[in-house]
């Protein structure tokens, strides 16, 4: 046996035993007792060679020196599950407020910190296949969390295997195949503040081909005024096998979302009159409404001790939205990726090699009207805006013994971005700007015993400004922003034993022309470099049955599962001029997650949940405004009747505090500051799930 091949199958055994100690949340959610989740590898194939498995996305997902995550839909099915914070809640680290209806704010590490619309610093996936916008920045708002398998979390510099190095890292949803899917199921479900929602999926197999398809429609009238929306999005793909070692697969995603926004408002009227919108958004009528379509292949190719895979995208987005201008935004964006992993013996010892390249772009047809109460008025400005991205990577794995892994990495980036004023008037902002990043990476990953792991790295990020950042004046090019640096140093550890699971990061990152947005009011909004800044934190989550055997004894028995998630973030200017050590704004500097469950064999589950932000945080780089500290007690509990019929409960806030969501942040707050998105109330929500 070659070594290689011998450390894949320790690692393959250790996943057996773990299931993820990397993603502890497996235990914590899902209604079925712990050992119905643990992983046997059976050493046969994969069904899909374009689609690995949970099984085989967690023991390729643990070769990585450093803090990542695969997160099952066991965890978010039997919820209402209605933003990327009900998939990912349980994911120390990952920070995911809501704002309203379908929409929330997401930042990894601190990524795009000031940010309160469009994200920035964190790189999307389907299926391995970007789904960022040429620029950089996404919106999240086109995911179902109905339609995923599982969601793979890789946090600061751990994504290079998808050419990815931004400081937040990287989030991959993986879709189900037609190997891994029934014929038919559905589900539909139900909820306070007019929450309603029916999905329905099927997928087969059949020789060479398998197929899966999903469709869903939501419709919510919101805890806010003017926070209603509705959605309706419909996905799928097709595979072929082309050989035993080849295998191709179509996507299609079709979204059509409508939002209404009731905006930010001061921190008074958040904590007393939560359910006020505020008076510009509904007199301008606010909404985000987007329809999007995005087709892509994925080609997966094994030869010998090689498995490679390429394929391409395009992706056609409008967005129409009124705000204090009304903006119609039509993307284009088209890419195309190859990437291979080579396990071999390199002076005998194991060495796995992975090595690919990403180029994308696309261009932005950009218009601003007057907003005459939701409806277009006069032409206010019109450019086409153009992306390009040109990604190489390769990142090596060399067994320096059977147990200790020395990773070495490194990401060249070339990134352009162009843009052509299209309206003639006096103020032409045409211009473009230039950037290349040299990002390398090196870490260590010991595997102390088959359940047990350690690792430390440390990477360097450099990420382009996208368009919501550039400013361009005539003739010349970018104005004052700067790119962004930052090297994070990181060391952890993840494990389980009987009934204990653990995944523990720490981390420090120090960042060079950090963007910083702040809020002018009315929709306004200007970016800055701030100098140096620090981002530090502590990443825990702990799984634990303390009592086994209540009313069930033997093999299989019922117990009390506690989950813990909790993230500690110390965000900071670093002896900043006019600053100097003052806290960034924008985070909360504790946050946890926790839960108490009974789990019985038979298939119900119910138990208390907390989420708890004990101290406030600033919403200004002054530091003279703050949020307030909040505790929710929620409550879920569910059945799994048979194979084909289960159903769930799930409470939220049942005290019914008052409590503050999230906030924009601005360089100086007052008290008048309208900066704050109030929390939903108390909220009951219920769901039966069927499948054939």
């Amino acid at each position: 046996m070659s070594y290689s091949v011998a450390r894949q199958g320790m690692r393959s055994a250790m996943c057996a035993a773990l299931l993820c100690t990397v993603a502890v949340p497996v235990f914590a959610q899902s209604s079925q007792p712990v050992e119905m989740l643990k992983i046997t590898v059976t050493g046969t194939a994969e069904p899909s060679l374009t689609v690995p498995s949970t099984e085989e996305a967690t023991r390729r997902i643990e070769q990585t020196p450093g803090a990542v995550e695969v997160v099952p839909d066991t965890v978010w099915r039997d919820t209402a599950a209605t933003t990327m914070k009900d998939m990912l809640d349980y994911t120390p680290g990952v920070l995911i407020q809501p704002k309203w209806g379908e929409d929330s704010r997401l930042s990894i590490r601190g990524s795009g910190l000031s940010r309160n619309f469009h994200m920035r610093g964190i790189h999307l996936y389907q299926d391995g296949i970007p789904m960022n916008a040429a620029d950089g920045g996404a919106d999240f708002q086109e995911l179902d969390p109905t339609a995923y398998r599982y969601v793979e979390v890789y946090k600061g510099g751990n994504a290079l295997r998808y050419g990815a190095n931004a400081l937040g890292g990287a989030i991959n949803f993986v879709t189900p195949s037609g190997h891994d899917a029934g014929p038919a199921e559905g589900r539909l479900d139900v909820g306070s503040f007019g929450f309603r929602r029916m999905q329905l999926s099927s997928g087969a197999a059949e020789g060479d081909v398998d197929g899966y398809v999903t469709g869903s429609f939501l419709t919510l009238d919101g805890y806010r005024d003017h926070s209603g929306g509705e959605s309706k999005r419909a996905s799928g793909n097709v595979g072929w096998r082309l050989s035993d070692n080849a295998e191709t697969r179509f996507y299609l995603n079709v979204t059509d979302i409508q939002q209404d926004i009731p905006g930010s408002v001061t921190k008074q009227a958040a904590l007393t009159d939560p359910k006020t919108a505020a008076a510009g958004n509904l007199r301008l009528d606010y909404q985000r409404n987007m329809e999007s379509v995005r087709f892509a292949n994925k080609t997966t190719v094994e030869i010998d001790n090689t498995v490679a895979e390429f394929g391409g995208y395009a992706i056609n987005k409008n967005l129409i939205h009124p705000i204090f201008q009304y903006l119609d935004y039509t993307y284009n964006d088209v890419g195309a990726f190859a990437r291979a992993t080579n396990e071999h013996s390199l002076f005998g010892h194991g060495n796995t090699l992975t090595f690919g390249v990403n180029v994308f772009g696309g261009w932005l047809d950009n218009r601003q009207y007057v907003n005459n109460g939701g409806s277009k008025g006069a032409l206010l400005s019109g450019s086409e805006d153009r992306s390009l991205n040109v990604t190489g990577y390769a990142e090596n794995g060399f067994d320096l013994t059977p147990d200790l892994t020395l990773v070495t990495g490194v990401q060249l980036v070339h990134a352009n971005r162009e843009r052509v004023d299209e309206v003639d008037d006096a103020n032409d902002t045409s211009g473009e700007a230039d950037y290349n990043f040299i990002n390398p990476k090196i870490g260590l990953l010991w595997q102390v015993d088959p359940d047990w792991q350690v690792f430390t790295n440390v990477s360097r990020s450099g990420e382009a400004p996208t368009f919501s950042e550039v400013s361009f004046a005539s003739g010349t090019t970018l104005l004052d922003i700067k790119p962004q640096y930052a090297t994070t140093f990181e060391i952890g550890t993840r494990g389980r034993r009987e009934d204990f699971t653990w995944d523990l990061a720490v981390y420090r990152a120090h960042l060079e022309n950090e963007y910083q947005y702040f809020d002018l009011g009315g929709g306004n909004y200007r970016v800055v470099n701030a100098d140096e800044t620090i981002h530090q934190g502590i990443e825990a989550a702990v799984g634990w049955a303390p009592v086994k055997g209540l009313f069930t004894d033997g093999p299989n028995p019922d117990r009390l599962w506690i989950n813990t998630a909790y993230t500690f973030s110390d965000f900071r200017f670093d002896d900043d001029p006019t600053y100097g050590d003052n806290d960034l704004p924008g985070a909360p500097r504790h946050f946890l997650r926790a839960e108490l469950l009974y789990k019985s064999p038979h298939g119900f589950y119910a138990g208390p949940n907390v989420e708890w932000v004990p101290e406030a945080y600033y919403v200004d780089n002054e530091n003279t405004q703050d949020t307030e500290a909040y505790a929710l007690l929620g409550f879920k509990a569910g059945y799994e009747y048979s194979e084909h019929l289960s159903f769930f409960v799930d409470a939220r806030n049942l005290t019914d505090e008052e409590y503050i969501a999230t906030t924009s942040v601005a360089a100086t707050a007052t008290t008048s500051s309208a900066l704050y998105e109030p929390g939903v109330g108390r909220a009951v929500y219920a769901g039966l799930r069927l499948r054939w």
